[in-house]
């Protein structure tokens, strides 16, 4: 089954740039397009993409708005930002948001492409710029609530190394459901809205390289 993609951004050529040289790849499937935030929402709803591509300066709703609305509604649903924007603040608010990935407009199309089955796979995608901007400016909690269980650390371990639940389930002998679950909880106890905001947790206390 080809990764299915919404393509969200306000300019028509960026768009159709975009199904041009994503169309080239079998394994992507553009379903739709939406001009802004708003738009995107409602198509995500509709249509299910497994990818969201958000652009982040949209009229009507921006594309942090955007994003934080389909997490929380189609949380099945990933985002990777697609912006000419670099700034911590907007890397930050847009993992925040729970954006998996963080990419350049600049990005050549196989390594957008690439990003593209990445995020799918439910593994963390940030250009070196936004991962720089990212451990300088977010501030995850110290004190976590709850401690992780060892089986816990192993799976914030191999997620902070942007391997997928399939690939950790693989690894440590796990049902997919199962490394759902732990990873589920990991976020809920370092009160964390996304996968990103884990990984650069687990850097930070130095159970993963910061790469």
């Amino acid at each position: 089954m080809p990764i299915r993609v919404l393509i969200v951004d306000d300019h028509s050529v960026v768009r159709q740039g975009l199904r041009m040289f994503l169309g080239v790849d079998p394994e992507i499937e553009i379903v739709g397009e939406a001009r802004d935030g708003s738009e995107a929402v409602r198509l995500t709803h509709q249509l299910h993409p497994d990818v969201v591509i958000m652009d982040l300066l949209m009229p009507v709703m921006d594309g942090i708005s955007a994003t934080a609305a389909i997490r929380r509604e189609v949380p099945d649903t990933e985002v990777v930002a697609l912006t000419s924007v670099l700034s911590d603040t907007s890397v930050v608010d847009a993992v925040r948001a729970g954006a998996i990935g963080y990419l350049m407009k600049d990005t050549d199309s196989p390594e957008l492409r690439r990003a593209i089955k990445a995020a799918a796979a439910g593994q963390v995608q940030l250009s070196p710029e936004a991962a720089v901007g990212l451990l300088r400016e977010v501030r995850t909690t110290e004190k976590v609530a709850e401690p992780l269980t060892e089986r816990e650390i192993e799976v914030l371990r191999l997620l902070a190394q942007g391997k997928s639940n399939k690939e950790i389930s693989r690894e440590l002998n796990l049902a997919e459901q199962t490394t759902k679950t732990h990873v589920s909880h990991i976020l809920d106890k370092l009160g964390v809205p996304s996968r990103t905001q884990a990984a650069l947790y687990a850097i930070r206390i130095g159970l993963a390289p910061a790469h």
